[in-house]
This record gives structure tokens, sequence and C-alpha cells, in this order.
């Protein structure tokens, strides 16, 4: 009694969740092909043969694929399945995490004191020893514009300042006001 209603409540659980396959009570095909919990094939049963092998199993019966003919399902611990695809689902994120490191700017201007490079070259340091790439900004106001060449020396000073920690990926570049260079941590750190 207790092992019905707790086939029907898991049955209706899992039903509420629309991205989910099929299982037990759900299937509506007649015949399936069915494979067995240690992946053997059992062949062509019909659903309700399915069904019974399933239970007696004390395992789920999942359809795997409806659209081929005949459709295929698996005897399954079907909450195990559902954990095992989450867990990959987030180490492939972690993945993709680690190699979308992000890019933090740090704003340097042509006028800027020592103390304040030399914090911003603390922090950068920081972010290139967990990876990450930097870039460095420096934007011109006003008439500083004919002189470029000053914000060129602050973001060279800046490169030489974290030689240990990164290697220049992008020399300084100067795009309308602003002049940038990405500086990617090395290898070996």
């Amino acid at each position: 009694m207790v092992s019905a209603f707790y086939n029907v409540w898991r049955c209706i659980y899992i039903a509420n969740n629309k991205n989910e396959l099929p299982i037990n009570d759900q299937i509506r095909v007649s015949e399936l092909m069915v494979i067995g919990p240690n992946g053997e094939q059992m062949g062509l049963k019909k659903l309700e043969d399915a069904l019974t092998l399933a239970n007696y199993a004390g395992l789920d019966l999942v359809l795997m694929n409806e659209g081929s003919t005949p459709a295929v399902a698996k005897v399954m611990d079907y909450n195990k399945y559902k954990y095992e695809k989450q867990k990959k689902l987030k180490e492939a994120q972690k993945k993709q995490r680690e190699t979308n490191k992000e890019i933090k700017e740090y704003r340097l201007s042509v006028t800027i004191d020592v103390h304040d490079f030399d914090t911003r070259v603390k922090n950068a340091q920081g972010y290139l020893e967990k990876g990450h790439k930097i870039k460095g900004l420096v934007r011109f106001k006003g008439r500083q514009m004919a002189h470029t060449d000053l914000g060129r020396d602050v973001l060279i000073r800046f490169a030489d300042a974290l030689n240990e920690y990164a290697d220049i990926e992008t020399e300084p570049k100067l795009e309308g006001r602003n002049m940038y260079m990405i500086l990617a941590p090395k290898k070996g750190k």
C-alpha cells in the first residue's frame, strides 16, 4: 500500500517538471525496446510487461527516445540519473567558467600618482595570480590627446611592474580617446 502510494506520488512530482523524461505511468507508447539496468538489451516488450519488470526490480521505466521506431526505454533509478546529470552540468559550467576567465579593467591616467599606481599594481597582481587577464586603460582628457606617448609610458610602466606575473598579450593601442593594453597571466604561474 505504502509502496504504491509512494510510486504514484513520485510520478506526480516528476511530472511537474516539463523538461523531464516520461517515466512509468507517463509513458504513452504501446511497445518499446527495453534496456536493462546494467545496459543489457531485454528486447521488444509491451508497456505493461516493461512496467512489471521495472517494478519488480524496484526501479523506474524511463522513456529515453520516443521518436525512434520502436521507442527506447531504460530500467533505472530515475532520481540517481537526474542527480548525475545535474552533477555533470555543474562540472561543465565550472570548466566553462575556468576557460572564460574575465578581463579585469584598471583605469590609469597620464597624471596618476605613485601611491595610486602601486595600489592598482597590487590589485592587478592578485587577479593575475587567480588566472584572470588584465586590461590597462588610459583615458586622455582635453589637451592630453596631444601627448599620447605619456599614456603609452604609463601602460608600459604598468606592464613592467607586473612582468613577474604577466606577459603582454596586446601592445598599447589607441582607440579614440582611450589607449589600452591587455596582460595575460604567465603560463608557469
